[in-house]
C-alpha cells in the first residue's frame, strides 16, 4: 500500500491550531548530531513515550514524524472518538430520564456541528502535550519528514543523514483497505476520515463490528443516523466473551441499530446519491441503500516507505515488523514498539512496549513483551472490558478453568443507577483461586477492570480479592462478590459438616 498523507479537515480554527502544534508549517529541522543514542521513527504514542523516556534518562534522541505528532490516538483515534462518545452518552441518559423520574422537555435534539466542533476544540487542547515544540523542549531533536533507512545504522530525513547507535520504529498503523468490489469508487469513511464530517449522515452503514465499528455505530445512531452494523462473523466483537457480546448486541438493537451478523459484503455501487451495499447470507443476496459507509475492518501496520530492506529488517505487510520477545527486529541495532509490530493495537499497550524498548535498546535489558498483562475496553454503552484469558481461550490452550459470574442485576448501585444489565465474570484455574482472566460488562467497565488486572499482576488470588473492602454502594463491589463466589465453593458438604460439629461442641 503506497503511503498517502492524511489531512485534518475541516480547515477551521481548531484544526489549524492543532496542525500548528503537531506539524507546524514553519518548522525547521535541526542539524543532526554526529550520532544519536536513539533515533525514534514515528511520533505516535509508542514514539512519544520512547523519546520522552530516553531523553529524560540523558540519551541523545532524534524523533522523526512524517505526518502529525500524537499519531492515531490524538488525531484519528481515542481522543476524537471518546469526545463524541461522551456526547452520545448524554443522549442515552436523556432517553432514560423518564425512568428516573426526570421529565425532559420535548424537542431536545443533537446539534451535530456543535458536537464535532467540541471534539475538534478538545483535540487541539490535548494536542499541546504531543506538540513538536514540547518535545524539543524536552531535549529531543524533532525532525518532520519522511524517514528512510539508508544503512543498518542510519536513516535519512529531508536530505539529512541521522546515524544511530540504536533505533526504534514506532510508525503505528493505518486503516486497512477493504477488499470489497466497487467500494473505492463508491467512497467510504474510515476512522481517519470520519472525524472530518460536518453533517450527520441520514443513513449510515458500518462494516465491521469490532471495537471501532461498535463504538461509532452506537454513537451515530444516538446522534440521529439510521445505522446498519454489518459483520461477517457470527457475533459482534468476536474477540470478546460470547455472553458479553450478547449483552451489547441487545443494547445496540434497543438504540435502534440494525445488527446484521454472519453477512458477507459482495459489492458496493453507486445508484444516484445512494451507496448500495450487496449483502450475502446463506446464498441469498439483499441490498442496503445508505448515504455513507464507515469501514472498521482493522488496521494495517505502517511499514511502507521506510526502506526496511536497506537496514535488513524483516517485515510483513499484514502483520508488520518482525520482532522477538524483546521487541528487537532482525537488525540487532533496531527495535520496534506499538501497532507497527503488535497483534493487539491499543494505545496503552504501545505505551508499555515503548518502556520495554527503552530498557532493552539503551541498557541491554531483557524485558519481555510476553510478560505484559494487557487489559482492553470497548467504550460502548455499556462498556466491555477484558483482561487475560476467556473461558474459550483457556480451554483451547488446555487450561481447566472455572468461571465465577456476578450479575449486575444483583448490585444495588447498578439497580439504583438503572444500569442492571451486565456482569463481572472472573476466570480462575480449576481447583485454585489463581485468576487467569476476566470480563466486565458495565457502564464504566474500563475503570473497573484495572482492579482485576492489578490482582493478576500482583498474583492476588480470588480468596484475597473477595476479602477486600469496597465502598458501598459501588458497582465495583460486584468484583468482590464475584470473588466471593469462589469462597463458597470451598464450603463442601464435608467442611460444612465439620463446622456444624464444631459449633455444636462449642455451644
Amino acid at each position: 500500500m503506497a503511503f498517502q498523507p492524511l489531512e485534518l479537515l475541516p480547515h477551521d480554527e481548531f484544526n489549524l491550531a492543532l496542525k500548528e502544534l503537531v506539524h507546524p508549517a514553519d518548522w525547521k529541522n535541526p542539524e543532526p548530531a554526529p550520532r544519536y543514542n536513539l533515533v525514534v521513527i514515528g511520533a505516535g504514542t509508542a514514539g512519544l513515550v520512547t523519546a520522552a523516556g530516553a531523553s529524560a534518562l540523558g540519551a541523545k534522541v532524534a524523533l522523526v514524524e512524517r505526518e502529525f505528532m500524537g499519531g492515531d490516538c490524538l488525531n484519528f483515534g481515542c481522543v476524537p472518538s471518546k469526545a463524541m462518545i461522551r456526547s452520545a452518552r448524554v443522549i442515552g441518559e436523556l432517553r432514560r430520564a423518564a425512568a428516573l423520574g426526570v421529565e425532559v422537555p420535548a424537542g431536545a435534539r443533537v446539534d451535530f456541528a456543535a458536537v464535532m466542533a467540541r471534539m475538534r476544540r478538545l483535540r487541539a487542547e490535548i494536542g499541546e502535550a504531543d506538540s513538536a515544540a514540547r518535545f524539543k523542549q524536552r531535549g529531543a531533536d524533532v525532525f518532520l519528514g519522511d524517514a528512510r533507512f539508508v544503512a543498518p545504522d542510519a536513516v535519512e530525513v529531508a536530505g539529512k543523514r541521522l546515524k544511530f547507535k540504536r533505533a526504534v520504529i514506532t510508525t503505528g498503523a493505518r486503516a486497512a483497505e477493504p477488499d470489497i468490489a466497487g467500494i473505492k469508487d463508491a467512497g467510504y469513511l474510515t476512522n481517519e476520515t470520519v472525524f472530518s464530517l460536518t453533517e450527520l449522515p441520514r443513513r449510515l452503514a458500518v462494516i465491521g463490528a469490532g471495537p471501532i465499528g461498535c463504538e461509532l455505530a452506537q454513537t451515530f445512531q444516538r446522534f440521529g443516523s439510521q445505522v446498519t452494523l454489518l459483520e461477517m462473523t457470527p457475533q459482534i466483537l468476536i474477540r470478546e466473551d460470547h455472553d458479553a457480546a450478547a449483552v451489547l448486541e441487545a443494547a445496540l438493537k434497543r438504540d435502534g441499530i440494525e445488527v446484521m451478523t454472519g453477512r458477507r459484503i459482495a459489492s458496493v455501487s453507486r445508484r444516484g446519491a445512494d451507496k448500495v451495499i450487496a449483502v450475502e447470507r446463506d446464498g441469498a443476496t439483499s441490498e442496503i441503500a445508505v448515504d455513507e459507509i464507515l469501514v472498521g475492518v482493522g488496521r494495517a501496520p505502517a511499514v511502507e516507505g521506510l526502506g526496511l530492506e536497506a537496514a535488513k529488517i524483516e517485515y510483513d505487510a499484514a502483520r508488520g515488523i518482525v520482532v522477538d520477545d524483546h521487541l528487537r527486529t532482525t537488525n540487532p541495532l533496531v527495535y520496534a514498539a506499538g501497532d507497527v509490530c503488535s497483534a493487539y493495537k491499543f494505545t496503552h499497550l504501545s505505551d508499555a512496549q515503548a518502556k520495554i524498548a527503552i530498557r532493552n535498546a539503551l541498557f541491554l535489558g531483557r524485558s519481555r513483551a510476553s510478560a505484559l498483562t494487557i487489559p482492553w475496553c470497548t467504550y460502548t454503552d455499556p462498556e466491555i472490558a477484558h483482561v487475560g484469558l476467556s473461558e474459550d481461550e483457556a480451554r483451547n490452550r488446555g487450561v481447566a478453568v472455572k468461571a465465577f459470574t456476578q450479575p449486575l442485576a444483583e448490585s444495588d448501585r447498578a439497580v439504583l443507577d438503572d444500569e442492571p444489565e451486565g456482569f463481572v465474570k472472573i476466570i480462575a484455574k480449576e481447583g485454585s483461586d489463581q485468576i487467569v482472566g476476566a470480563t466486565i460488562v458495565a457502564s464504566h467497565a474500563g475503570e473497573m477492570i484495572t482492579e482485576i488486572t492489578t490482582a493478576i499482576v500482583a498474583r492476588v488470588g480470588l480468596g484475597r480479592l473477595g476479602d477486600i473492602i469496597h465502598p458501598y454502594p459501588a458497582q465495583a463491589d460486584a468484583i468482590r462478590r464475584a470473588a466471593g463466589l469462589y469462597t463458597r465453593t470451598r464450603l463442601t458438604p464435608f467442611v460444612a459438616k465439620l463446622f456444624r460439629a464444631w459449633l455444636k461442641l462449642t455451644r
